[in-house]
């Protein structure tokens, strides 16, 4: 039975972290952006954020996105400075046509920083994509 069951990759669907700049507040800061590289709007996105170690796990954190357009990103959330030490994960669930579809991403301790900062899909400013 369980031979049975298809579970689709998700391919062209991304995380990235980004540092942008704030102008309210005058100031750098990450952002973590869901990407969606493929040829499907994104339906019914669904995410649960935490950031964990061995000794400290922060509160959960869900969000809902309605419709991400295919080739478009939106913002998930901000990420404080306090949490860039500890692993980063999102769970991301979304409908793509008629299927659901689910990943888990992870930043790792440590790996949100400037030097590693990248080109990244749809997003023109440079950023870190979560594995």
């Amino acid at each position: 039975m369980k031979k049975d069951i298809e579970i689709p990759e998700v391919k062209d669907v991304h995380l990235a972290a980004v540092k942008v700049f704030n102008e309210e507040f005058e100031t750098y800061e990450w952002n973590v952006y869901l990407i969606n590289n493929s040829g499907e709007a994104l339906e019914m996105v669904l995410i649960v954020s935490k950031g964990y170690d061995k000794k400290v796990e922060t509160s959960v954190m869900r969000h809902k996105i309605e419709v991400l357009p295919s080739k478009n990103f939106a913002k998930v959330e901000y990420l404080q400075d306090d949490v860039l030490k500890l692993n980063n994960e999102f769970k991301v669930t979304y409908f793509e046509g008629s299927k659901m579809m689910e990943k888990t991403f992870l930043f790792k301790p440590n790996t949100i920083k400037e030097s590693a900062l990248a080109k990244i899909p749809v997003i023109p400013e440079k950023g870190i994509l979560a594995n």
